[in-house]
């Protein structure tokens, strides 16, 4: 009994997934966040690094809003649709952050800070020359 094989599936029982499709990491706390686009976990993926250092145009136009959602009731004030450079989003995070007294982190096209400070972040923004919607 204990040295025997099990019959293996067909692809037909799999509805005409592919190996890749079936063998794909659903959640695993080993490798983090994964890339939607090609399932390699972030730090690895190529398809979002592409644009990771795009120039920053002249006229950037900020957007702004605040979120509550999975957050345990915290507000997080969001500024997104920014250039995806690692360099100035670092840059006008570190800005923001001493300009508004918080904390905040850099995801890939936005922003976060915590709390409610739109209007703190608005005036520096429009200080720093750029658009502001939202």
């Amino acid at each position: 009994m204990f040295g025997q094989l099990l019959p293996t599936r067909d692809i037909e029982q799999d509805g005409g997934m592919t190996p890749r499709e079936r063998g794909r990491v659903v959640y695993s706390t080993g490798a983090g966040r994964m890339c939607p686009g090609c399932g390699w976990p972030a730090q690895n993926c190529t398809c979002s690094t592409r644009t990771a250092n795009a120039p920053v145009p002249v006229r950037v136009v900020a957007k702004l809003r605040i979120e509550k959602a999975g957050r345990g009731g915290k507000t997080v004030s969001v500024v997104y649709d920014l250039p995806r450079n690692a360099a100035f989003l670092k840059d006008l995070a570190q800005d923001l952050k001493r300009a508004c007294g918080t904390g905040g982190t850099v995801l890939e096209d936005r922003i976060e800070l915590q709390g409610d400070l739109r209007d703190r972040i608005r005036e520096r923004l429009l200080q720093k020359g750029f658009g502001v919607k939202g």
